[in-house]
């Protein structure tokens, strides 16, 4: 593999349920028997952002595969959908073919590609969804948090498409503030959704964000996500505004790194 030895491990309690790490690091959990079971609590909020969406089969673009988690999800639960992943770990992807049944998911394909190149060569308005969870050695990808990249996924977004975003952040959440601001520079509508020790950077953790030009579902997520088996806030509006505060967009030009997790959390991302 690119980043490290993957590993495949059984869940006790579900027959055919693996998780798989790459180097250590935990990339996805994957039940053959029921793909609507989402054990990653920011996998289980990118599939209610995914249920809030308009009714029907979805033409989405995944930056970012693994286990492909949320493919199989969308494959599940909106049944018609076409989607393209782009990922640039082929010994990885093989052995997600291979070991986790990955040609079984219907009209899903797998590109072995950067996700930056991928989407460029996509055409204007022809995606209903762009998800955007690509790491490297739990650190988010280098080029998937700028203005310039960003402003690609508009264009290959329909007119009230959604991109969603797996990012980790910790004390001060500095580097969510940055990709709040470069949201905010390309689409009208931006929200995030976090536990509150993340949110407050108490620990370090996942944040999930979610941009369009269509006003998006808040109440609606605020409502399941606060009743979730581990409760998470739905920032939106006047208060993700405050999150902001003065962060400046991030460029192509000027990039800022993605942080890593401590060291004794590295097993959890």
């Amino acid at each position: 593999m690119r980043f490290g030895t993957a590993e495949l491990l059984r869940d006790d309690d579900r027959a055919n349920a693996w998780l798989l790490s790459v180097g250590g690091v935990a990339q996805s959990y994957v039940d053959l028997d029921d793909p609507t079971n989402l054990e990653f609590d920011y996998v289980r909020r990118l599939g209610d952002l995914v249920d809030f969406m308009p009714s029907g089969s979805l033409d989405a673009l995944h930056v970012g595969g693994a286990g492909c988690s949320l493919p199989r999800y969308v494959a599940a639960t909106r049944p018609g959908s076409r989607q393209l992943v782009f990922d640039a770990d082929e010994p990885l992807i093989e052995l997600v073919r291979e070991q986790l049944d990955l040609r079984s998911v219907p009209k899903l394909r797998v590109r072995i590609e950067d996700g930056r190149i991928g989407v460029r060569s996509r055409r204007d308005a022809s995606a209903d969804l762009v998800v955007l969870d690509a790491f490297e050695r739990a650190t988010l990808a280098s080029g998937l948090a700028t203005v310039e990249f960003v402003t690609d996924v508009a264009r290959v977004l329909r007119p009230s498409g959604s991109l969603l975003a797996n990012i980790t952040d910790g004390a001060g959440l500095p580097f969510a503030r940055r990709f709040l601001a470069t949201l905010a520079e390309v689409f009208p509508y931006v929200l995030l959704l976090a536990e509150p020790g993340v949110l407050r950077g108490r620990r370090f953790g996942n944040l999930v964000l979610a941009a369009s030009r269509t006003e998006l579902p808040t109440t609606e997520l605020a409502r399941r996500a606060g009743s979730s088996a581990y409760p998470a806030r739905c920032v939106h509006g006047t208060e993700l505004h405050k999150l902001r505060g003065n962060a400046e967009p991030i460029t192509d030009a000027a990039a800022v790194a993605a942080p890593s997790p401590p060291e004794d959390l590295l097993g959890l991302f």
